[in-house]
This record gives structure tokens, sequence and C-alpha cells, in this order.
């Protein structure tokens, strides 16, 4: 075989293991970071050997922690935090400093160092952010109580990470300098810290601003990755970490208006890039060494997993939570997190921890995150089960529920009491409809209710919380949140409960309205579609378009479910794989000329033509024959608008 195509083999079966296993996770439900971690596994140097130079290894590891940090910092929102504060530094130090500070006691009491205890403990603090965000947002939970405390957690533990890479590689220093040393290391960290948060985001903001004005999405991108290795060569060169740089600069945009650019422009290769990341971990592992240390593998499972819940519920009580509460934290942050798996491997070159103890927990910590998933899934499950004050609350709950909704008759239910949801209320109010409404939010529900507005503090995701809402005899119900993949989890229960009750949804944009209709929505209003009907009107009765017809206009879309307003015209950069608008021309030379629109047989909607001396547009029947010069405007997906315009040239 030629030497270039040998070189490149193992690339093409890194990729398409990748795609197989990532596909799989997909269709589980399951995070893509897991098919990853076993692609890596399997092809690793300790098993297939697919990538088998360890030099190869580190150096796909470096790129992949370069852009697993970026992007973290990139996520990472000082006015969060400070929103936060109480939460993050609160409970949030208190896991991260009681955990290290219990890892050095028993360092130190099984004779080992203080040093090796530090390292172990920030490890094991360590959570997985990507994981654990991605589930609760999917299970509509970042908004309550235990979601609330869980980010906030997490915020602290990205930012106690920054410290920790900066101490763990000077712990192997000698005992008499390791003081200076740890010293100057944080004494670096903090200016770095110091130019990001005070000094960084003006001068950013300002050369971004001006690379903006260049209009070359190109020059953008390289931009941001030329500020990204210019913050890890800068930290590297002043005898910090790489990654470090990295965080800093991702944390250096998310303070800019560009932000959501940044993460609109990288998203494309980000994911790919944390995909390798994840990948190289895999690859760390040795299924040989795992086995014969079977023992210790599950020892550090079990301390990690178990010890984690216990601390963390136990912390969370003491900070005020209800006991179901404290659980669902502590199950939700019992694994090992993509820090611990940079720190790790530092710790090992520096010498701190025995590579007799690497292999195994690195093991516990991989196992512990393919299990999150299932443990978020069965939380309730689990709570219910071990705490009785949990049944308690619940009935509580459902009891508060029932009493707001036991006289009521033909009322609605409102799933979400945000903006959307209060200004429904208040219509529904003057209308004298009677309302029931269900929100997450312990602050908003107390003072909504104090203030009289008929809301309780439920999980519309909740079956039983239904039940109480009274969903059997409701008029309608309004779900007044924009995510789909919540929406389609409520409306399943709503289904099953009361199939013939109306339920208006609201969604982002048009992509939502078929999958939503198709479980059941009665209606679905799609923010983009609505601005547009209510820019439109506003227009035309500023032009003069009398007032009468515009309502009759708006009342036309809104019946034919927005039908003269659904598909765009893109642009050259766009990129779309639903309907979208296309024109097409009629040669002279076409054999479409002098044939009319049902003949062709096109495989498209028309949604109109238009005609040299024809004021207004045709439709497909008033057109008749096609002319040379007509503009026929088609409606369908890009393959079909392809074949149909290929019939009409």
């Amino acid at each position: 075989m030629d030497s270039n195509a040998a070189g490149l083999l193992p690339v093409l079966i890194l990729l398409a293991s990748s795609v197989i296993a990532v596909a799989v996770c997909r269709s589980a439900r399951l995070p893509p970071m897991i098919g990853y971690l076993l692609t890596g596994l399997a092809l690793g140097p300790h098993a297939l050997g697919v990538v088998s130079e360890r030099e190869e290894t580190h150096r796909l590891a470096e790129f992949g922690v370069v852009f697993l940090m970026f992007s973290i910092g990139l996520e990472f929102s000082l006015a969060k935090l400070k929103a936060m504060h109480r939460l993050v530094f609160g409970l949030g130090s208190a896991q991260v400093g009681a955990t290290i500070a219990i890892a050095v006691a028993a360092a130190v009491a099984l004779g080992g160092s203080w040093q090796a205890g530090l390292a172990l403990g920030g490890i094991a603090a360590m959570s997985s952010t990507a994981i654990v965000s991605k589930l609760l947002a999917e299970r509509g939970e970042l908004d309550s109580a235990h979601g609330r405390e869980v980010i906030a957690v997490l915020l602290f533990q990205d930012l106690a990470f920054v410290p920790l890479l900066v101490l763990v590689p000077v712990l192997a220093q000698p005992a008499d300098a390791i003081g200076a040393a740890m010293a100057m290391a944080l004494a670096k960290a903090a200016a770095a810290l110091f130019i990001v948060i005070v000094g960084g985001p003006r001068p950013m903001r300002l050369w971004l601003r001006a690379v903006a004005r260049r209009r070359s999405s190109e020059l953008f991108v390289l931009n941001v990755i030329l500020i990204t290795l210019v913050a890890a060569f800068i930290t590297a060169a002043a005898g910090l970490s790489l990654v470090l740089g990295a965080f800093l600069a991702g944390m250096l945009i998310s303070e800019t208006e560009y932000r959501f650019q940044v993460e609109q422009d990288i998203r494309p290769f980000r994911d790919v890039l944390l995909g390798l990341f994840f990948i190289t971990v895999g690859m760390m592992l040795d299924p040989g060494v795992v086995g014969s240390r079977f023992g210790f593998v599950l020892a550090f499972l079990l301390l990690l997993v178990i010890g984690k819940l216990v601390f963390i519920a136990f912390l969370s009580r003491a900070f005020g939570a209800q006991t179901g509460t404290a659980l669902r934290v502590g199950l939700a942050l019992a694994q090992g997190g993509e820090f611990g798996f940079v720190l790790l491997p530092l710790a090992g070159i520096a010498g701190i921890v025995p590579d007799e103890l690497l292999q195994p927990m690195l093991a516990a910590m991989i196992v512990s995150m393919l299990a999150t998933p299932f443990i978020i899934e069965a939380s309730d499950r689990i709570v219910l089960r071990v705490s009785r004050a949990e049944w308690m609350v619940r009935s509580l709950e459902l009891h508060r529920i029932a009493v707001q909704s036991l006289e009521a008759e033909r009322h609605v239910v409102i799933v979400g009491y945000g903006r959307n949801g209060q200004r429904l209320a208040r219509l529904l109010d003057a209308e004298h409809v009677r309302y029931i409404a269900l929100d997450l939010d312990p602050e908003r529900v107390r003072e909504a209710a104090a203030a009289g507005d008929t809301v309780v503090f439920a999980d519309g995701l909740r079956r039983e919380a239904l039940i109480a809402a009274g969903i059997s005899r409701a008029a309608a119900v309004v779900l007044t949140f924009a995510d789909a993949a919540t929406a389609l989890r409520v409306l399943a229960q709503i289904h099953e409960l009361n199939p013939s009750v109306p339920v208006i949804v609201r969604a982002r944009d048009e992509a939502d309205i078929a999958q939503l209709t198709e479980a059941g929505a009665s209606e679905v209003v799609p923010e983009a579609f609505e601005s547009g009907v209510m820019l439109a009107s506003h227009a035309l009765v500023w032009v003069g378009v009398p007032l009468s017809r515009v309502m009759r206009r708006v009342s036309q879309v809104r019946a034919e479910r927005y039908g003269l307003l659904r598909g765009l015209f893109l642009g050259r950069d766009e990129l779309d794989s639903g309907a979208r608008l296309h024109s097409v021309t009629i040669d002279p030379a076409s054999r479409a000329v002098g044939r009319t629109l049902e003949e062709l047989e096109l495989d498209v909607h028309v949604r109109a033509v238009r005609r040299r001396g024809v004021k207004s547009r045709l439709d497909a029947i008033a057109a008749g024959p096609l002319q040379a010069g007509d503009v026929v405007v088609l409606l369908g997906s890009p393959e079909a608008l392809a074949e149909a315009e290929d019939r009409l040239r």
C-alpha cells in the first residue's frame, strides 16, 4: 500500500467509527460524548491500535483540550455568575473546597502526600458540565430548584479549575521550593484573570468590531482562531498552561456582543474538535490494566459516585434545599468531569499520582460519566423511593394545584408563567376566563401568587401535575415556552390524559410546526411568522391600506396556517434543509412554453407566476399556458426544487 494511503487509513477508520458511534448514541438519546469515548477506547493504542503512537495521541489531545477550554470559556458568563453569586460562592465553593480538604486529610492519614490529596481532590470535585447541562436542558429542568443549584456548582467548578490547572503541575516541586512556585503560579494566573475581567473586554470589543466591519466571515473566524492560539501561546510562554490561555480567550470574547456570532461561526468545527478530545480520553484507557485492577476501579467508582452523591446532597440540604431537591442535585453531579480528564494526566506527568492508580481512576471517571444519563433519567424514581419527605412535598404541591383548579370548569391551563404566560393570563382575566398556570421558578410563583395570580409551583412535564390542574375539565392548554423538544414531551402527556382538549403551542419558527402538529398541537404559533404578520399589518396601515382590509389579510394568513408567509428566498451563504422559495424564469427555448403547470406535474407547490404586462401575481390555474419570460415562484425542498427547475427549463 502507498505510504500516503497507509497514513490516511487510521484517520478514515477513526472518522467512520466516530460517525457510527455518535449515530447510535443519537438514536439512543445519549450524549455524543459517550460515542467518542467508546471510539477512542476501541481504536486506541491499548486496544486495536489504530492510533498507536503516543506522540500522535498527545498531540491530538492537546488540540482537543485547547478548543474544549475555549468553548467553555465562551459559555462562561460573568453576568450569570453575579446573578447566582449566593449559590455559586456558597454551595459551589463549599463543594469544591470541602472535597479537596477531605481528600488531603485522607491522603495524609493513609500515609500519602498532601500534594497527591490536593490533586486527587481537585479531580474528584469536578463534574461534567457538557453532559449534565445538556440533560437538564432536554428535561426542561434548568429553571427548577435543583437545576439552579446544579448550574451554580458547575459554574464554580469552571472557576476553580483555573487555579487547579496552575497548581497541579507545580506540586511536584521540592518541598523547600513548592511554596514559592505555587505563589508565583497563582500570581500569574491572578494577573491573567485580572487582565481578562478588567482590562480585556474593551480592547477585544474594539478589535472584533473592526474585523466585523470588513463583513467577511472568513476573516472573522480566522481572527477568533488567532486570538485563541495567541492567548494559549502567551500563557504557555509565561510558564502556565496552553489550555488556560484558551479558556481566558473564550472568557474575553464572551463579554463582548460578538459572543453569539463567534458561537455560530465556530460551531461547525468546535463539536468535532471536542469530539476529538473525548476520543483521546478514551485512547488513554488501557483495558488490560483496568481488568487486572478491577477491584480498584470498582472502589474508585463507588467512592466517586456514592461519595459525591451523599456529600453534595448533604451540602445542598445544609444550604436550605428541600430533601428531594438536595438528592436531585447530588444525583446530577455524582460523576467525573471533563476537567478531571485534563488534570489527571497533568498529575501523572508531574509524578504526583502513582501510575498504578491513574488507569483505575480514569476508568472510574469514564464509567461514571457513561452512567450519568441513566442516573438523571431515574432521579425522580430514586428520590421518591428514598425520601419520605418528597412524597409529602409532592402531595402538598398537588394539593395546592388541586385546590386552585377544584372549582374551575372550562378553564385554561397555562404551562410556563414567563412573560408570554403572564400576558396571556391578564387577557384571560380581562375576559373573565378562569385559568391556572404552572411554573418552576419559585420566586416568580411566590410573587405572582401573592399578587393574586392563579399560579402554582409545578412541573408541566409531570402527569400528576397536569391531572391536579384539571386537564380533564380544561377548555384549552397553552404551552408558552418555545422549546420544541420539551413541548413534544408535554403534548404526549396531555394527549394521553385528555386527547380532545385543544393545545396551543408557541414555537420559534416554521421548522417546528409540522412535528408539533403531528404530536397533537391544535395550533402552533411560530414567533418568526407572527412578528412578520405584525410588521406587515402596521406597514400596510401606514402606507394607506384600509384597516379593515389589513385585518382581513391578517385573518387570511392565520386561517391558512401562515401559508402566505411560509418559505423564504435564501441567500448564497444560507443553508436550509427545509422548504424554501425559488424563482425560475422560463426561457424561450424551454419545453414548458405553451404547457400548463398542471401538465408539467411539478412535485412542488407553485406559489405564483409573474408575467410581463400583468401587475398582479397569477396563481397556477389563472396563469394558463406558460409564456417565455414568465417567472414561476416555487415552494419546496431543495431536491424537489432542483427537479422542478429541470422540468421548467
